[in-house]
């Protein structure tokens, strides 16, 4: 074998995995010029409390690295939260890891609790991350379908998909892309089937604010017999619409959370010092944020369903986060990204191929559309998005 092209050649593992289809729809989006409903990132400004304790952070000097599992005051102000929002009580010192955002600390988890060989759960449609996730880790990823109407899973194929080489599932709630929200009975079905096996729940909870028609947020680790088997993933990006902060935490046992520390310091030694002193502001926001919050969203969402039903394209309405899932099959194209591709060069809107968020052929009659955009951009979408309604 010619010994330069041997050293042009990709890992195993990076070659079973693509660039993430969410980013390029953006790039598209800017190089056609199209209202972009594809990234879940907000297109308005984060909170002027926020800004300024980044500014007052970077002021004082906060610019040095913190101590690699997350400036004290943070884990202290994550503690309180989730002692007062989920249930939890933690101990700041011993199970909380931060990371640069929910991504850095879905990944660390995995690399630091899964072993080559060991099989991860994963609820189709998923988050494009959770994939590649499990190949890094060496893990063979192992599907429970999310079935439509209602995105609801069958237990018995739940049940078969855990064996002896199951090491975790993942669980995504409220659920990107979908907007399904799990509730009591299907986590506790969950969580008895993780006690027979002894198998862990990694969390991401990113959306856990982002909620609709007065559903509540339930985390698995306040289900009894979990808090010692379950990873919990949050932060900051998308309750208070800084997603270009990187600031994200684990919270688990202190066993667990000493294996994702190790890992978190070699990946990235920190997440960015000022903006974690700044965080402690977003968590001691008052309710009334998170009231507004709740009341723009579900402005925002209603919105778009409206622009849907008035464009022809049938969805399926969310109960969290800010993605709507819709069925694209009347249109007659081949596959998801031929029609994405008609969307964003001659319609003018950027959306998501359904197929990034399964591992096989099913993902190719849906797309997924974003809505935590300003009222200004979701009406330019509207006015591009009509010209479906003939179609």
């Amino acid at each position: 074998m010619n010994p330069i092209a041997e050293l042009k050649r990709s890992s195993a593992k990076a070659s079973q995995f693509s660039e993430s289809v969410i980013r390029e729809m953006s790039r598209l989006a800017a190089k056609y010029q199209a209202v972009n409903l594809a990234q879940g990132l907000p297109d308005f400004p984060a909170p002027p409390e926020l800004k300024k304790a980044a500014c007052q952070a970077i002021n004082d000097d906060v610019n040095q690295y913190a101590i690699t599992w997350g400036d004290k005051l943070l884990r202290e102000a994550i503690a309180e939260k989730s002692a007062s929002y989920l249930g939890l009580n933690v101990d700041p010192e011993t199970q909380i890891t931060v990371c640069c955002g929910t991504t850095e600390a879905m990944i660390a988890s995995a690399l630091a609790l899964i072993d080559p060989q060991e099989e991860v759960i994963v609820f189709e449609p998923f988050y494009e991350n959770y994939g590649p996730d499990a190949i890094l880790s060496g893990a063979t990823p192992r599907y429970v379908t999310l079935r439509t109407p209602d995105w609801t899973f069958d237990e018995k194929e739940l049940e078969a998909a855990f064996n002896s080489k199951t090491r975790a599932i993942i669980i995504n709630t409220p659920h990107n892309p979908t907007g399904k929200v799990f509730n009591r009975q299907e986590l506790e079905l969950i969580a008895k089937l993780c006690q027979k096996w002894g198998v862990l729940a990694i969390t991401d909870e990113i959306y856990e604010h982002i909620l609709y028609d007065d559903l509540k947020h339930i985390s698995i680790a306040t289900i009894d017999g979990m808090q010692d088997l379950t990873v919990t993933i949050s932060g900051l990006s998308k309750t208070y619409s800084v997603t270009g902060w990187r600031v994200g935490w684990a919270i688990a046992s202190s066993d667990l959370t000493s294996s994702i520390r190790k890992v978190h310091d070699f990946l990235t030694v920190g997440s960015p010092a000022p903006l974690q002193r700044a965080a402690v502001t977003a968590l001691k926001l008052p309710e009334r944020y998170y009231q507004d919050l709740t009341r723009e969203y579900t402005k925002k969402r209603d919105t778009m369903l409206k622009i849907l039903d008035e464009s022809g394209i049938k969805y399926f309405k969310p109960q969290g986060a800010y993605y709507v899932m819709t069925e694209i099959s009347k249109y007659g194209y081949k596959t998801d990204v031929e029609f994405t591709q008609h969307l964003v060069q001659d319609i003018g809107v950027a959306v998501v191929p359904g197929s990034s968020f399964f591992a096989d052929e099913k993902g190719h009659k849906y797309v997924r559309f974003c809505f935590s955009r300003k009222d200004e951009t979701l009406v330019a979408a509207q006015k591009r998005l009509v010209k479906l309604a003939s179609k």
